[in-house]
């Protein structure tokens, strides 16, 4: 009788089983878009492509800062970001930006990510700055991919905290 009982168990739980296997495994591709999208931030910054960088952000985004307690319309940063991605595109200056995730939850159409990201720039005189910012975003997935619909630029980080976000194969 015992047996009977553990192998009815057995098949009963056994759809939740793949329930969950299915779920993890979207949760991994969602995770790899979510990875590609910051890839493709990434690449727009190192090759001051405005245009591409402008494609990432969600038409009505929106971008706190938290150091100046402001909020306005992302189209508004871009407008005055504009300038440093022609600076970088014509050889002018080098930038690049790296992120980093404490906390990242998502499903099909939106996504929150937590972390830090390392923005990293050339003066003019050639000298390389780093700026670490904590962030949260806030993504929506449409018909041409996953769009940044929020910024917030929490507060200023450190090379310390930056680290404690390592990549395990680092």
């Amino acid at each position: 009788m015992k047996t009977s009982l553990i192998y009815l168990s057995f098949f009963l739980l056994l759809p939740y089983g793949k329930q969950m296997t299915f779920a993890a495994q979207e949760e991994k591709v969602r995770l790899e878009e979510l990875d590609e999208y910051w890839d493709e931030v990434s690449r727009t910054v190192r090759e001051g492509d405005f245009e591409g960088y402008k494609a990432t952000c969600h038409e009505k985004g929106v971008l706190v800062s938290g150091n100046k307690k402001t909020s306005y319309p992302l189209s508004q940063a871009l407008a005055r970001w504009k300038k440093d991605f022609t600076a970088t595109k014509t050889g002018k200056t080098k930038a690049k930006v790296e992120f980093r995730f404490s906390q990242r939850f998502s499903d099909e159409t939106t996504a929150h990510e937590t972390g830090i990201f390392l923005y990293s720039f050339t003066d003019l005189e050639g000298n390389w700055k780093r700026e670490y910012v904590n962030f949260q975003a806030l993504l929506l997935k449409g018909k041409d991919g996953w769009k940044i619909m929020m910024e917030y630029q929490q507060s200023r980080s450190t090379k310390d905290e930056w680290d404690t976000l390592a990549p395990e194969t680092q």
